[in-house]
């Protein structure tokens, strides 16, 4: 069994309160779960308007796999014009 893990940190520039920032993550979280059927949460810059930092978990029986998913999931996240991506990070355990 793997483990596939990603990391990825978000811009939202539209964004004026927090309100608005967790309409957009909870559409885009939504989005992920529902197309590629992996866990999703928002694991850190809760309290910034303007900031969000996603984490991402699956797990699969080839790497292969993980890494297409995962590729699939940045490209689909850079294609919401909504967000910016900052930096991502994946790994597979």
């Amino acid at each position: 069994m793997l483990i596939g893990t990603c990391q990825i940190e978000l811009f939202v520039p539209d964004s004026g309160s927090l309100k608005s920032k967790r309409f957009i993550i909870e559409s885009i979280k939504t989005r992920i779960r529902q197309r590629f059927n992996v866990s999703i949460s928002e694991i850190g810059d809760t309290e910034k308007w303007q900031r969000i930092s996603l984490g991402i978990a699956l797990v699969s029986n080839e790497t292969r796999f993980i890494d297409k998913a995962m590729s699939q999931i940045i490209n689909f996240i850079e294609k919401d014009d909504r967000v910016e991506i900052l930096d991502y990070s994946t790994e597979i355990l």
